[in-house]
């Protein structure tokens, strides 16, 4: 047996894509499937595409269950602090919640509401010095779907000066697997099929994330519900502060990176070539009416989002490949 691992909130979405990753993961076992209402019941119910975990039932999410070397909070925002609380120091611990991603009590109170829990090591390796944090962590903040997305395509051009902190603009559009597995009546086919619909217009919580990570001092967050189970298509605008190529600034800022591309002038990104994948893939240019830099941002907010993210975190802080287990290309048709 190798490194083991166990999940809490394996039967939603999140928890889930995490299960089949690790499932085809070379170095870690799946010890610990543990849920919330869905406790005791077979994982093939819940997840029938899983077929490795056929015969295996979902436990309650106690300490006991989640006894391994790494433990993945899948949870919803707000449920990990006690949990992690509950586990032991030496246990490297990836909560893919937002529980510990803000530095500051204010955002989160403001967004979330109730107690600050405390702050992590933030889980975005691409961030320039993040990768050596994340090694030497044993508890990690992944970061929240649409925070990578526009993080990704926003941090290196504020970071060279190209682009102002102020005025930056995100419409991002989301499919409906990021409101997580329960029923909502919103959510439902009906309702969502051959329509596109903005939520949580000036108010969405991953704002101060993105803030934090990016340097942004003024952004608007305008999120859409789009008919599609899982992808994030971002784009991103901030008024330039010179000439420069944006493009040519993220090459340079991903040359190298396993997982983020940067594509060839004149393609664009889009959701379905990042399905089933851990990539990001970016485009840039110069609005030529406005003046204004574009960014377009496209991943699986499952993969990069959520469970692929958590993996490659993981990788790190364990000292084993980085992209070992996970996947840069994406499925198709």
């Amino acid at each position: 047996m190798g490194i083991t691992a166990a999940v809490a909130g394996a039967s939603g979405y999140a928890g889930g894509e995490l299960l089949r990753l690790l499932h085809a993961h070379p170095e870690i076992d799946v010890v610990g499937l543990a849920a919330g209402s869905n406790a005791g019941r077979p994982v093939s119910q819940v997840h029938p595409h899983l077929t490795g975990y056929y015969g295996r039932v979902f436990d309650a999410a106690t300490p006991d269950a989640l006894t391994a070397d790494l433990v993945f909070l899948a949870l919803p925002h707000g449920e990990s602090a006690a949990i992690a609380a509950q586990l032991p120091e030496h246990c490297l611990v990836v909560d893919l919640g937002a529980d510990f991603r803000l530095a500051d009590a204010g955002p989160w109170e403001r967004y979330y509401g109730g107690a600050h829990a405390g702050t992590w090591t933030y889980g975005l390796p691409e961030i320039p010095g993040q990768r050596e944090r994340i090694a030497a962590s044993t508890r990690i903040a992944n970061t929240g779907c649409y925070a990578v997305a526009v993080t990704l395509a926003l941090a290196p051009l504020i970071a060279s000066g190209a682009v102002e902190a102020d005025d930056v603009v995100v419409v991002a559009a989301s499919g409906t697997s990021g409101a997580g597995s329960g029923a909502k009546p919103h959510l439902m086919a009906s309702q969502v099929m051959g329509d596109l619909s903005p939520y949580k217009v000036g108010a969405h919580q991953h704002v101060p994330e993105i803030k934090q990570a990016t340097g942004a001092r003024s952004l608007s967050l305008t999120p859409v519900l789009a008919p599609m189970p899982r992808g994030i298509l971002a784009t991103v605008t901030a008024r330039p502060t010179g000439s420069e190529d944006p493009r040519e600034i993220l090459a340079a800022a991903y040359d190298g990176e396993p997982f983020v591309h940067v594509l060839p002038a004149g393609q664009w990104p889009h959701t379905g070539a990042t399905f089933g994948s851990n990539s990001c893939h970016l485009q840039a240019t110069v609005d030529v009416d406005s003046g204004r830099v574009i960014v377009v941002s496209a991943i699986d907010n499952l993969g990069k989002g959520a469970a692929g993210q958590a993996v490659q975190n993981a990788n790190i802080a364990l000292g084993l490949p980085e992209a070992l287990g996970l996947s840069a290309d994406g499925v198709a048709p």
